[in-house]
């Protein structure tokens, strides 16, 4: 009776069949070794990450539409003698494509005197909006001028002046709004390849043992020299691709997260106190529709300032958390509850004064190339009496929504 090994699961056969089995079984592993040294890294990996066919990856970002605009000129209300016809104003904003007719708007800086007595915040009604070619501009009909016009008085809007977009108001027989939306961005980064050699044949174990994975101390520190290197390029490297004169080749570097944020919250020049901690928790939970949970990953000039605060009731030191393998220590606030982490990797890159809030639930990892091993036979080529192994990684990071994330700028580093 003669066997045969077709249905023998090998090593090779599981990654044919199934590749996500490996690299996620590795991953588990990898997490393991030292998760407070490179908390970007540890975060993503314990997420799970796409897969990408190119060295260049293409992603949509999308962020919610903002709720409020800025006067550029000067505005001047007009009010008819004429009860029956409304008052009128044209807004010149920095933004005037998030206003669409039939929504309805409030100037919370404006003053409206009313007939009865008493003064209020003008409120809006927006009829349509003005080409370029006329212009420009947001036409609104004031709505809190009634018929009794005798004493009311409208003082003008100063540029400057903030609108703030309110719900849709529309007649009985509408059935159709302008359309809304928000427009994804296409953006890209580019997979850097990682690479590290190890001279050590019992390097092989990484994919070979079924039963676990084992570390000489060799081993464990180039994982750990690769992985910091890789959380420096993760936070601060810069997108490029280059030719090595060299080796004549195109070499591809991975763009940060640290540039990928439009959001930046500056701490002022006395430094954190009470209520600039208050400030930050506002900045970082407000006007993005993140999560309510953030993590602050700070050098560590901005982890004593924050260590030393004495905290009040509406900004609390709550209990230490251990998430993704990672001991933090919790801040909570009326507006959400940050997770402080030190990370020294912004002291050594001359961050030590600033940080970073990464909303752990829209950030994605890709990989090109999923952390993998090659041996190198350098006996059989003559090249040294060692067995050696190549550790692979071409992967990079990008944020999905880049508003809910915030670098933090310490007073130093203006």
């Amino acid at each position: 009776m003669s066997t045969t090994n077709e249905n023998i699961l090998t090593t090779s056969l599981a990654r044919e069949l199934a590749p996500g089995l490996l690299r996620n079984t590795i991953d588990e592993r990898i997490v393991r070794i030292r998760p407070m040294s490179t908390p970007i890294d540890q975060i993503s990996r314990c997420a799970g990450a796409r897969s990408s066919k190119s060295m260049i990856v293409e992603y949509y970002s999308v962020d919610t539409k903002p709720t409020s605009a800025r006067l550029t000129a000067e505005a001047s209300v007009t009010i008819p003698s004429d009860s029956d016809v409304p008052a009128t104003v044209t807004l010149h904003t920095d933004r005037d494509t998030i206003f669409d007719t039939s929504e309805t708007l409030l100037v919370p800086d404006s003053s409206v005197s009313l007939p009865a007595g008493g003064r209020e915040p003008m409120r809006l009604y927006v009829t349509g909006r003005l080409s370029e070619a006329a212009g420009g501009g947001v036409e609104c009909i004031v709505t809190n001028i009634g018929e009794n016009r005798a004493g009311c008085r409208i003082d003008d809007l100063p540029a400057g002046v903030e609108i703030v977009r309110m719900g849709r108001a529309a007649a009985e027989l509408d059935v159709q709004t302008p359309q809304f939306a928000v427009l994804p961005k296409k953006a890209n980064n580019f997979c850097q390849i990682f690479k590290m050699q190890v001279e050590q044949s019992t390097m092989q174990r990484i994919i070979d043992k079924e039963a676990g994975w084992s570390f000489s101390d060799q081993e464990e520190a180039a994982i750990i020299d690769m992985r910091l290197g890789m959380e420096k390029n993760f936070l601060f490297g810069t997108k490029a691709r280059i030719d090595d004169p060299t080796k004549r080749q195109e070499v591809f570097l991975t763009g940060g997260i640290w540039d990928q944020t439009p959001h930046t919250f500056k701490i002022p020049a006395g430094g954190v106190n009470a209520d600039t901690l208050i400030d930050l928790c506002r900045e970082a939970f407000t006007g993005n529709n993140g999560s309510r949970r953030k993590i602050l990953i700070a050098g560590t000039k901005l982890v004593e300032m924050l260590s030393k605060l004495d905290y009040t009731k509406s900004v609390s030191a709550g209990d230490t958390v251990v998430k993704w393998g990672i001991e933090l220590k919790e801040i909570r606030s009326n507006f959400g509850s940050l997770y402080i982490l030190h990370s020294e990797i912004f002291d050594q890159c001359g961050h030590s004064a600033d940080g970073f809030v990464l909303d752990p639930d829209y950030v994605t990892k890709y990989c090109h190339t999923p952390f993998s091993v090659e041996k190198l036979d350098l006996r059989s080529s003559g090249q040294r009496n060692t067995d050696a192994v190549v550790i692979t990684e071409a992967s990079c990071l990008v944020l999905r929504y880049p508003q809910a994330h915030m670098r933090v700028v310490g007073a130093s580093n203006d």
